[in-house]
């Protein structure tokens, strides 16, 4: 199956991503680094059907795919993670590059640093 990812949240999801992001910051498995959404996963599934939301979230030299289910009607939202099955044996949990922003601010701060930087994609890290 294809998802459909994003670089644009839906205005109508923005509150629930918001939240799940907070949630996501908060959590021992951001490591001290401050993320922000970069992207969603089937964002018309997620605005069709249940409160589950696939954010694509970077922060510091790394972006990860999460899942989260939000639920009520706001503030405060109940979340929760989604541990999803695997869909394949083997297959890397990250499968995306980060989008261009964001990475433009280590970039610059680096290319300054330096006369030439090497960039290297491996399976979603950089």
């Amino acid at each position: 199956m294809l998802h459909q990812v994003s670089e644009t949240i839906p205005y109508a999801l923005s509150e629930r991503v918001d939240a799940a992001v907070a949630f996501f910051n908060d959590s021992d498995l951001a490591a001290g680094d401050t993320f922000s959404a970069t992207g969603i996963i089937d964002a018309d599934n997620a605005l069709d059907q249940s409160g589950d939301l696939k954010l694509i979230l970077c922060g510091g030299d790394r972006c990860e795919q999460h899942s989260f289910r939000v639920s009520g009607t706001g503030t405060p939202w109940s979340i929760e993670f989604v541990v999803s099955q695997p869909a394949e044996e083997n297959k890397p949990q990250a499968e995306l590059d980060p989008p261009p922003g964001a990475r433009l601010p280590w970039l610059d701060a680096t290319i300054a640093q330096h006369s030439f930087v090497v960039l290297l994609f491996y399976r979603g890290f950089w």
